[in-house]
């Protein structure tokens, strides 16, 4: 698939919405990802598993993780194309942790898998989190890259998709200024509108 037919399926699937939108990351922006409809149905995740799964063949990935929630599914689909174990981090208190029982061994190589990054924020604070626990994080990986490969996690990351999506500041805001109402539909925010 190419990157126009991965949007095109966001699309499709209603899963790529114009609009005025508040980011878990706090940004706005004009533009908002919703990955799990796009990935609803098993052959959609597969398929993008595949394809991600491709790129880390031949690079030693002895686990997948993702942070929770919005990166569960495609970590999920991308672990089992690699037919390696999976893990995630969940936040408890605020904080990015390693829970349910997972462990990790001293320098177990796992590739962090996203579906969407903005910032990079969540991506960095699991591969954070995964290193103090022992892990040799060798890359991250998502869908789509909506920072046009500007976002820095700190390893090498790829992704399927790279696109340029604004994002601003709350005060910057010209959908704001303009009066526009800002929805919240992220994952870990009730949504406003």
């Amino acid at each position: 698939m190419t990157e126009d037919q991965i949007l095109q399926h966001f699309r499709d699937t209603d899963a790529l919405l114009d609009g005025h939108f508040v980011l878990t990351s706090g940004l706005h922006s004009p533009k908002y990802l919703q990955c799990a409809l796009a990935l609803q149905y098993p052959a959609d995740a597969n398929r993008f598993a595949r394809m991600t799964a491709e790129k880390y063949v031949g690079h030693g990935v002895e686990t997948v993780a993702s942070p929770a929630i919005g990166g569960l599914v495609f970590g999920f689909a991308v672990a089992s194309a690699l037919n390696v174990r999976f893990i995630w981090t969940e936040r408890q208190n605020q904080i990015m942790t390693v829970r349910r029982g997972f462990r990790l061994k001293p320098g177990e190589r796992v590739l962090v898998i996203e579906d969407v990054m903005t910032t990079g924020g969540t991506t960095k604070e699991c591969i954070e989190t995964l290193r103090r626990h022992g892990a040799d994080v060798i890359g991250a990986s998502t869908i789509i890259d909506r920072s046009n490969g500007r976002a820095d996690v700190g390893v090498e990351r790829t992704s399927l998709v790279t696109i340029d999506v604004p994002s601003y500041a709350p005060q910057y805001c010209p959908m704001c200024s303009a009066g526009q109402e800002a929805v919240i539909p992220g994952s870990r925010m009730a949504n406003a509108g």
